[in-house]
This record gives C-alpha cells, sequence and structure tokens, in this order.
C-alpha cells in the first residue's frame, strides 16, 4: 500500500496552520501531546468535506495520513532548523 496516494496536499497544508496556531498560542504544554490526534481528526472531517460529506475507508485513510504529515512535517522543519542553529 502506497501511503504517498492517500495524502492530500489542501488538507495537509490546513492541518499544519491548525496544528501552529494551537501549538504556538495555547499556554498549556500539556496540549502538545494531543495535537497529532486533534489532527488525525481534523484531517478526517477535512477530507470528507472535500469529498462532499461522503466517508468512505480511503476518504478515512487519507484524512488520517493527511493530518499525521502535517504534525510529522512541523517536527521536521522545527528539527531541522535546530539542527542548523547547532552549527
Amino acid at each position: 500500500m502506497d501511503l504517498n496516494s492517500y495524502v492530500v496536499a489542501l488538507v495537509v497544508t490546513a492541518c499544519f496552520c491548525v496544528g501552529y496556531i494551537i501549538k504556538n498560542m495555547i499556554p498549556n504544554k500539556n496540549i502538545n501531546k494531543y495535537i497529532p490526534l486533534i489532527m488525525g481528526v481534523l484531517g478526517v472531517i477535512l477530507n470528507t468535506w472535500l469529498n462532499l460529506w461522503v466517508l468512505t475507508p480511503d476518504v478515512l485513510v487519507g484524512g488520517l495520513v493527511s493530518g499525521l504529515a502535517s504534525t510529522g512535517a512541523f517536527e521536521l522543519g522545527k528539527n531541522l532548523i535546530i539542527k542548523k542553529e547547532e552549527k
């Protein structure tokens, strides 16, 4: 199974933005452990909306993969910036 075929760029971008806002605007650091869960749920909702509210297994997986990919993209970017600053 190729997960790349399930990534929806619009959902990744929207989840990335919402995750960034949650991480940087909510002072409670306890919320950070729930960000992947929130992005997964938001990804499914957004992908279902993009597919005219038809929930199929492909839409479900596409939403989950896209929402979680946004979390991974944020962490990757953060780690690259930190490593660059260390040099």
